[in-house]
């Protein structure tokens, strides 16, 4: 059976479940792995098991985080922007955060 995934999207969630730290915070799975410096980035899709690979300025990235706001993870969705902005302050996780704020993500 194909997967939608690519190999490196896999290889990288392997990985970090491996080191326990990666991906896991607390026991419990990030939802955003960070690439090209905030540029794109991994999203876990828990509700369906896939992993995609988006450019944070795309509405597919908008949308993905929509539909896993909508499944009631969307405070823990900001608190690791938050987390991810104070680690990386340079890029661009601040703005990422807004403009999912501005799109009504967060809104409960």
């Amino acid at each position: 059976m194909a997967s939608n995934t690519s190999k490196t999207a896999r290889a990288s969630v392997r990985a970090g479940e491996a080191k326990g730290g990666a991906l896991s915070v607390l026991g419990e799975f990030k939802y955003i792995i960070p690439l090209n410096n905030g540029k794109h980035a991994y999203v876990r899709n828990l509700t369906n098991g896939k992993t995609v690979h988006l450019s944070t300025s795309s509405d597919a990235f908008v949308e993905e985080i929509r539909v896993l706001a909508g499944a009631g993870h969307a405070a823990k969705i900001r608190a690791e922007l938050v987390a991810l902005n104070s680690t990386h302050p340079g890029h661009g996780w601040d703005a990422t955060e807004k403009r999912l704020a501005e799109a009504g993500i967060f809104e409960g």
